[in-house]
């Protein structure tokens, strides 16, 4: 199994920053890539930004230029670097985790409880 626990949401003013964090313990899964998603009533979760063990990154247009993603793949860790925050940034943004049992394919999501962002003018 593996279990996520975030950290580091809460309220932040239009134009500031913010940092989430994340970590990771794994019981007989090997992890992949880690990365954020976010949620606001209403509308589907969408993904914000991802990383792989290589260090591959792929992030949201609509963060592009503002957020970055790091972490540590030995330590199964991710971070992510909110900048230049804006109002419709404000959701609960749930850290993600993608591996694979040891000797199979099958690559399964796992999911934090969710920490929630809000941006205030």
């Amino acid at each position: 199994q593996v279990q996520l626990v975030e950290s580091g949401g809460g309220l932040v003013q239009a134009g500031e920053s913010l940092k989430l964090s994340c970590a990771a313990s794994r019981t007989g899964f090997i992890i992949d890539g880690m990365g954020w998603y976010r949620q606001v009533p209403g509308k589907e979760r969408e993904l914000v930004a991802t990383r792989t063990g290589n260090g591959d990154v792929n992030l949201a247009d609509s963060v592009q230029g503002r957020f970055t993603i790091s972490g540590d793949s030995a330590k199964n860790t991710v971070y992510l670097h909110m900048n230049i925050v804006k109002l419709e940034d404000t959701a609960v943004y749930y850290c993600n985790a993608f591996g694979r049992r040891y000797g199979r394919s099958l690559i399964q999501n796992f999911w934090g409880q969710g920490t929630q962002v809000t941006v205030s003018s």
